[in-house]
């Protein structure tokens, strides 16, 4: 059966529904609803954080796209093999075993899957922006294209070692 995630944003008033390993039953959360969950230790969250796959190759790539893209520097990525990242992968009612985790958290508010490249595109702006191409997909064929994609990622694109990445302004960038 399929996971679907499903994150809305209206104004200051946000909540986050998750459907999924909950037995097909939504589970509605607030911003930075993390800080109230104790399986999540504690961390500096006032930045976006990228929880992604240290040891794909594809998930590399874009740990080192946002690098480049977010001139702000303040995103941070998240291995999901580390504590913190599985916590919060868990607390949203994603599996930190499943290959097609992706969560980007920003304000609080976390996005999921496509849905969280293009969320984060638009905050870098620029070549970010051009993750909008994404949004001609309709939805339905955008989610089942990154399951594909997401499941297939070690064959299809290889492994790599996110964390062996040399560049100090890179590791600085990493919540381990």
């Amino acid at each position: 059966m399929p996971t679907y995630h499903l994150f809305c944003r209206q104004g200051k008033n946000a909540i986050a529904i998750v459907q999924g390993p909950t037995d097909g039953l939504p589970i509605m959360t607030k911003p930075f609803s993390f800080r109230d969950d104790p399986a999540v230790p504690d961390f500096h969250d006032r930045a976006p954080v990228a929880v992604m796959d240290a040891e794909c190759a594809v998930c590399s790539w874009g740990a080192r796209m946002i690098h480049r893209l977010d001139h702000s520097g303040t995103v941070r990525i998240c291995p999901i093999q580390t504590p913190l990242g599985a916590a919060l992968l868990r607390h949203y009612g994603l599996s930190p075993d499943d290959p097609s985790s992706w969560l980007f958290i920003d304000e609080g508010v976390a996005h999921v899957d496509f849905e969280a490249i293009v969320h984060a595109g638009r905050r870098f702006g620029g070549w970010g922006s051009v993750t909008r191409a994404l949004l001609i997909l309709p939805k339905p064929l955008r989610d089942w294209l990154y399951q594909r994609l997401a499941r297939n990622r070690y064959r299809l694109f290889g492994r790599a070692d996110m964390c062996s990445l040399p560049d100090p302004d890179f590791q600085r960038r990493m919540l381990q």
